[in-house]
């Protein structure tokens, strides 16, 4: 059975300005939706599920999802602040969205087999979608053994602002050990950097291994996020601004030892639209794979 595809679409950029998951940055107006769908069904996958908000539910629909759905079994699911459990009541001044996880957790009556979940602002690169889909395949329904593409630092950086990265740590059998989220992750003259807790510059090595968020789960991994969640919002109601990332989650099951994550490994570079001034660079490198016969010039003839 061909794996499902989960791709997490319901946040607007604050930094970039604008619904960034539209932008047309292909030489024929693609979006990087766009590809990352085109590198899925090309890979294996089978069915797209898109996690999206109600209030983009036309743009989406008017913008994107015409010319995917005669091509590929896609569809959508909503991420809103009411999917909560019963007994919790939402603060007035919260308006941020739960986090990954929860996004996770909204399209569980769509998924029934092992799916990958990616964000829709971030390029990927053809190989990471097969080295997935092929992880994905053997994979049973009931495993905990889930899977993460792994990319190098030094091909994840904006060269303009700083940026947000999960560092993970590996053994030698290529499983992931932990993810420490690094803030602040900058390349300078001197190096990588990173601010600590007590806003100090510390040190990164280029070739360390990092998440983009290209997650490779079964559907067991449901019942994890259910549970995590509930204790999060116990925990973090209070606080407006908190979220329950993909990441955390993990960590709590590798650290338990109730799942295991193995690490995929890709040369394929990275690159995303974190702030505006990054959309040049996405349309030059497109550009270039395009000129490499990687990508027809027009996707969807």
């Amino acid at each position: 059975m061909k794996p499902t595809i989960v791709i997490l679409a319901a946040g607007i950029g604050s930094r970039y300005g604008s619904l960034k998951q539209i932008d047309q940055v292909g030489p024929s107006g693609e979006t990087i939706i766009d590809y990352s769908v085109f590198d899925a069904l090309r890979a294996g996958f089978g069915k797209v599920i898109f996690v999206i908000r109600k209030s983009i539910e036309e743009e989406f629909k008017e913008s994107l999802l015409r010319r995917w759905e005669k091509r590929a079994d896609v569809d959508y699911v909503f991420q809103e602040l009411e999917d909560i459990p019963a007994g919790f009541e939402i603060p007035p001044d919260r308006k941020k969205p739960w986090g990954t996880s929860h996004a996770v957790l909204v399209a569980e009556p769509k998924v029934n087999r092992p799916f990958a979940v990616i964000n829709a602002d971030d390029f990927y690169g053809a190989g990471a979608f097969k080295v997935m889909a092929d992880y994905l395949l053997q994979l049973k329904n009931e495993g905990v053994m889930y899977s993460l593409v792994g990319y190098d630092l030094s091909s994840t950086l904006s060269e303009h602002g700083s940026v947000a990265r999960g560092v993970c740590q590996v053994d030698e059998d290529g499983k992931l050990v932990g993810i420490v989220e690094r803030l602040h992750v900058e390349k300078t003259s001197q190096g990588i950097f990173y601010k600590d807790e007590q806003d100090r510059l510390a040190p990164l090595r280029s070739d360390e291994t990092v998440s983009m968020n290209f997650w490779g789960l079964t559907p067991t991994f449901f019942s994890f996020a259910r549970r995590e969640f509930g204790a999060f919002l116990e925990a973090n109601m209070p606080n407006p601004k908190s979220e329950l990332y993909i990441p955390l989650v993990i960590n709590k099951l590798v650290k338990s030892g109730e799942a295991g994550v193995m690490v995929l490994a890709t040369s394929e570079k990275w690159f995303g639209v974190t702030y505006r001034e990054d959309k040049s660079r996405v349309k030059e490198e497109l550009a270039k794979l395009v000129g490499r016969g990687v990508y027809p010039k027009t996707l969807w003839k």
